[in-house]
């Protein structure tokens, strides 16, 4: 399936899980997708939980939700960091508005936590961030992917596969 003139953001900080980055990054550009790297920062490298670099493509201040058709929100402890910043906050929450896809990993349902869009919505995650979803409105369920509306959810690295296939279907 082809995602010629798709728009999707995958938001980035420090400490990402770098194949909940880079998997579907090279996933949605061999598609076809246009892939914005999208941080508190344009231009500024930021380190994986090993080390790994990756360089930001675009600022949240600079661009607004609605202008894309999907953000990916990384796990590993990057969540953690992107939500110290008001601009990634209302980014994600702009997405949320725009009823675009809204795809976490791992810890990336932290992101969603700070939107209603968990709301009576069944979603998954790392199990560490399991009561951070429900305290949101979500109900929690244990799945490799679990797919509700714009809403795309899955729990680790294993899980990418049906992950980046969910994303891929909604969008197509």
């Amino acid at each position: 399936m082809t995602l010629q003139g798709k728009q999707i953001a995958i938001m980035l900080d420090q400490d990402y899980q770098e194949l909940e980055v880079w998997y579907p990054y090279y996933r949605f550009v061999e598609a076809g997708a246009a892939v914005t790297l999208l941080a508190a920062e344009s231009g500024k490298t930021y380190p994986s939980k090993l080390g790994y670099p990756c360089v930001s493509t675009a600022a949240a201040e600079d661009v607004n939700g609605k202008d894309f058709d999907a953000v990916i929100v990384p796990g590993g402890w990057c969540p953690d960091f992107m939500r110290r910043h008001e601009t990634m906050i209302r980014f994600i929450r702009q997405c949320a508005e725009a009823n675009i896809i809204l795809a976490a990993i791992c810890h990336g349902g932290w992101m969603l936590c700070c939107t209603d869009a968990l709301r009576g919505r069944r979603a998954t995650s790392f199990l560490a961030i399991k009561h951070d979803m429900i305290n949101a409105g979500a109900n929690w369920v244990d799945a490799e992917c679990v797919v509700d509306g714009n809403v795309i959810t899955a729990r680790k690295p294993d899980d990418l596969p049906a992950f980046c296939k969910a994303v891929i279907e909604a969008l197509g």
